[in-house]
């Protein structure tokens, strides 16, 4: 069985993007050596469940549009107060929050630069 191990982030404005996910869920920005601009994510310990990324300029166009890439879900203790550091941080609101029966509660986001992603507050009773 194959298991997602590493997202990759396309951004139009690297230093935007960075600054909303450093806000919203503190994540840590490396930028990697040599001249490409590529900043590696680490989204917590590695002793812990999860996986980390990369942010890459976004570049290229496909059917004339620019890539827009990265749906990944997110875990968090509190959808509510996700909603809230989404907005806060410039995002919006794609789909509201939802149950998942018997997994958790789960709304989808765009962060600054058109990039949908999940964010999910486990709970088995949800319904």
């Amino acid at each position: 069985m194959s298991r997602v191990v590493h997202f990759e982030i396309h951004a139009e404005q690297p230093e935007r993007a960075i600054a909303f996910y450093e806000g919203v869920f503190g994540w840590r920005f490396d930028r990697w050596p040599g001249g490409e601009a590529y900043w590696v994510i680490t989204t917590g310990p590695d002793h812990e469940p999860g996986i980390n990324g990369g942010l890459v300029t976004r570049r290229g166009l496909i059917d004339g549009q620019a890539v827009i890439a990265y749906v990944c879900t997110i875990q968090v203790a509190d959808t509510y107060a996700a909603e809230a550091a989404v907005l806060a941080q410039g995002g919006a609101i794609a789909l509201p929050r939802m149950p998942v029966p018997g997994v958790g509660w789960l709304f989808y986001a765009k962060d600054p630069e058109g990039n949908i992603f999940g964010v999910m507050q486990p709970d088995e009773r949800a319904a």
